[in-house]
């Protein structure tokens, strides 16, 4: 399993950005997958989830009506549209898949919100 998390960077409070997360070694279609993001000095927390079909989204409090979750399963990859940017959402960003069991992370993606 692997996924690898892009689209990074930094970006000024009210600004937008686009992650992706390209995933392979599993059959991606099948599975929930989800973004999450580590902020300095504090725990991961989940950010947002998405069914296998993409039907269905859910979000965190925080980020509600700014972030946009989607996949497409034909190119294996999972997205994760940020709007409205506020430094508190400056992190880490990583895309997980729960697969036979066991949790697998990208190595993440840093996303920095300032002036």
């Amino acid at each position: 399993v692997q996924l690898v998390e892009s689209g990074g960077g930094l970006v000024q409070p009210g600004g937008s950005l686009r992650l992706s997360c390209a995933a392979s070694g599993f059959t991606f279609s099948r599975y929930i997958m989800s973004w999450y993001r580590q902020a300095p000095g504090k725990e991961r927390e989940l950010v947002a989830a998405i069914t296998s079909a993409g039907g269905i989204t859910n979000y965190a409090d925080s980020v509600k009506g700014r972030y946009t979750m989607s996949r497409d399963n034909a190119k294996n990859t999972e997205y994760l549209q940020m709007n409205s940017l506020k430094p508190e959402d400056t992190a880490v960003y990583y895309c997980k898949v729960r697969f036979n069991g066991m949790n697998y992370w990208g190595k993440g993606t840093l996303v920095t919100v300032s002036s």
